[in-house]
C-alpha cells in the first residue's frame, strides 16, 4: 500500500484583529485555515513525528502574524502566514492558507459613523407575532440574531470572587452579542416599520455611546431608552449571549497584546436576559 496524498494543518482558527492606533478603530475578523504539505510521510506511515510541526504551533503562528500585521487585508494576511510557515520549516513544501472574513459594518449613531462600534453585515431577522382572541388582539415585534459589538468602552469588574473564580477583571474589553429582542405594543403606532427602526436605533445608540459596566448594565439602560423613545410599546425583552473575544496570550513569543488580537469563541457563552417595562 502507498500513501498517495497527505496534508495537515489547522482549521477554523478564528482571530479578531483590532487596529487601535487611532481613536477610530478598525476591526478585522477572519476564520483561517492553514494546511501544509512536505516531507513528513513517515508521520503517516511509520508513526514518526520528528519532521512534523504541531497543528497547535500553526495556530500560534497565525496569532503571531496577526499581532505583527494588525492592519493587513485578508489576501495579504494569508500570504504573510504562508510565508512565515515556509520560512520557519524547511520540510514544508507548500502552505495553503485561506481566510473567510466576518464582515463588520461601522455603526452609525444619529447619522454619524461611530468610532468603535459595529454591526454584523446582512444582520438580523425582523419578526412580528400576533395573538388574537375574540376579545382582543396582542401584537409583538422584534428582531432575532441581531449582532453588534464595540471594541472598547466595556468592562467586567468587582464581581463575586471565590476559589472557583479564574476570570481576571478588566475595565476595557471587546463586547459583542447576537441579540434576540421583542417589544409588545400597547397602542398601534402610526408606522410600524418606522417605530421598529426607532426602537432598534435607540438600543444600538445607547450601547455604542455609553460605557458598559456589564452586558446586564447595558441591557437595562437600552430597554429604558427604547421605552422613552417609543411611547406605543409597553415593554421590551432582550436575550443576549455574551459572544466572547478572548485576548490571545502572546507573551510566550515576546509580544504584547494591548487588546488587539482576540480568539473568537461561541461556546460556552454567557447568557444575559431581561425585560424592561413601564
Amino acid at each position: 500500500m502507498a500513501l498517495l496524498r497527505k496534508t495537515y494543518g489547522k482549521d477554523n482558527v478564528r482571530v479578531m484583529r483590532v487596529d487601535r492606533d487611532a481613536d477610530r478603530h478598525e476591526v478585522r475578523e477572519l476564520t483561517v485555515r492553514a494546511m501544509l504539505t512536505g516531507d513528513f510521510d513517515e508521520t503517516f506511515t511509520r508513526a514518526e513525528n520528528a519532521a512534523s510541526v504541531a497543528t497547535d504551533t500553526v495556530k500560534n503562528i497565525i496569532h503571531v502574524v496577526a499581532r505583527e500585521n494588525i492592519a493587513l487585508g485578508t489576501e495579504l494576511f494569508c500570504a504573510a502566514v504562508a510565508r512565515r510557515l515556509l520560512e520557519l520549516y524547511p520540510d514544508v513544501d507548500s502552505a495553503t492558507v485561506s481566510g473567510h472574513e466576518t464582515k463588520w459594518q461601522r455603526l452609525a449613531v444619529d447619522g454619524v459613523p461611530h468610532e468603535h462600534s459595529f454591526v454584523l453585515d446582512n444582520n438580523g431577522k425582523p419578526f412580528a407575532k400576533v395573538v388574537a382572541t375574540r376579545a382582543e388582539t396582542a401584537t409583538e415585534s422584534g428582531v432575532s440574531g441581531f449582532t453588534f459589538m464595540k471594541s472598547t468602552g466595556s468592562g467586567w469588574e468587582n464581581y463575586l470572587q471565590d476559589r472557583f473564580t479564574t476570570l481576571p477583571e478588566t475595565s476595557d474589553r471587546l463586547a459583542a452579542t447576537a441579540m434576540n429582542a421583542s417589544w409588545r405594543w400597547r397602542d398601534v403606532p402610526r408606522d410600524y416599520a418606522a417605530a421598529n427602526a426607532t426602537v432598534l436605533g435607540e438600543l444600538l445608540k445607547l450601547f455604542a455611546s455609553t460605557y458598559s459596566a456589564s452586558i446586564q448594565d447595558s441591557l437595562y439602560r437600552m430597554g429604558m431608552a427604547a421605552l422613552e423613545a417609543v411611547a406605543e410599546i409597553s415593554d421590551i425583552s432582550m436575550a443576549c449571549p455574551n459572544k466572547h473575544y478572548l485576548p490571545v496570550n502572546l507573551s510566550p513569543f515576546g509580544l504584547d497584546n494591548a487588546n488587539q488580537v482576540f480568539v473568537a469563541t461561541d461556546e460556552p457563552h454567557g447568557q444575559i436576559e431581561c425585560t424592561v417595562g413601564r
